[in-house]
């Protein structure tokens, strides 16, 4: 087994790493008290090539692998989780289900400005009675005028309000539960495709959520995206590698919390030297560090696997999106309890990585659907 990086890998890190530290630092606490979504850093990102990172070149893609996906996800998210949270329902949703289970043309027309960072892309699964239950959809879409006429709303939806195309998911077969659900494209500026409430969070606040809306909205047949009937089916194979970049975010959160706090530990002076002489701090510090790396071993195996297409991850991308999340949520806990009464105020970061961890365990499935998941691969039963 080999755990090491390529030099490119490492490269690819430090070029991430830095940009975060450059383009989105300074700015972090400003877009989350303003709810500040940063539309003006995506062109950037599609510079750098991390709007397309699991995208063949000639689509305009970087043409890498989860491996190096993960890698931008966590030095994203270790500066602000926002970001990186927009960057990943783009990636391994939106643009990838169109690449996924999309038409050539369907792939050509689209994936290339997604790619590039000339448009952001959405994914709507999620409605206000449809959650967990995902199955439960009540969007509706009908044959008409040679497409679709889609009516239904969706809650929940990243990059909603900015996003130029969005996959949407929507009822065409009400009598087939969840094997009458279709995918379909939907195009910014469609006629009765409008963005709702943009939501007001705990954390991930420089992140667009919110509801998208659609009244009549009639879309052409090509925009249907797969099979008939099989959007659900589809959804839940791009939530195996959504669930990766969610394990991936988690990291980032629970690596910049853990900095965070062994860097503070080292200034902070009580008793006549700094806290992080004091053995309770030390070992804070020690089962912080042991749960990030084991968070790590699981999230980058689970790239590993996805890497090599012939194996199938569902199992292991639940585990590694439930420990890594949970693990995210207990180290920004201890890091807050590290800072004291500072970690409890917005001057120092670690009430922001607590906030921003929370998400980690919502969405893209809950724990409890992580722990579901897991229990129907060990016991061999149908999803």
């Amino acid at each position: 087994m080999d755990f090491s990086f390529t030099d490119e890998q490492q490269q690819l890190r430090r070029t991430v790493r830095q940009f975060a530290e450059g383009e989105i630092l300074p700015h972090v606490m400003e877009w989350d008290e303003t709810a500040h979504f940063p539309e003006d850093l995506f062109p950037k990102l599609g510079d750098l090539g991390l709007l397309g990172v699991i995208f063949p070149d000639k689509l305009g893609g970087s043409a890498l692998g989860y491996i190096e996906y993960v890698t931008v996800i966590e030095e994203l998210a270790r500066v602000d989780g926002s970001v990186g949270l927009s960057v990943a329902a783009h990636n391994s949703l939106c643009t990838n289900h169109i690449y996924k289970f999309g038409t050539d043309a369907q792939r050509q027309k689209y994936i290339p400005g997604l790619a590039q960072g000339k448009m952001l892309g959405a994914w709507s699964l999620t409605e206000p009675g449809a959650g967990s239950d995902a199955g439960g959809t009540r969007t509706m879409a009908v044959r008409a005028d040679g497409g679709w006429v889609i009516n239904g709303s969706k809650t929940f939806t990243t990059n909603g309000h900015s996003a130029g195309v969005c996959v949407a998911m929507a009822v065409t077969e009400k009598d087939k539960a969840s094997h009458g659900i279709s995918a379909f494209i939907v195009e910014r500026g469609t006629p009765g495709f409008r963005a709702g409430k943009k939501e007001n969070k705990l954390g991930m606040r420089a992140s667009e959520t919110s509801e998208v809306i659609f009244t009549d909205c009639h879309v052409p047949a090509e925009n249907l995206l797969g099979e008939p009937g099989k959007g659900f089916v589809n959804s839940l194979q791009i939530l195996d590698g959504g669930r990766i970049s969610i394990a991936a975010l988690a990291l980032g959160i629970a690596q910049g919390a853990l900095e965070a706090a062994t860097k503070y530990a080292k200034q902070r002076r009580q008793f006549g030297q700094p806290i992080s002489e004091f053995q309770g701090i030390q070992f804070k510090l020690a089962d912080m560090a042991t749960q990030v790396e084991a968070a790590r071993a699981l999230t980058y195996r689970v790239a590993w696997m996805a890497d090599h297409g012939d194996m199938r991850h569902t199992k292991e991308s639940a585990m590694a999106k439930l420990f890594t999340s949970e693990v995210a949520v207990r180290v920004a806990n201890e890091a807050v309890q590290v800072f004291g009464g500072y970690g409890y105020v917005k001057d120092y970061p670690a009430e922001k990585y607590y906030r921003d961890a929370k998400l980690c365990t919502i969405g893209e499935g809950t724990s409890e659907i992580q722990r579901l998941v897991i229990a129907r691969q060990l016991l061999g039963k149908k999803a």
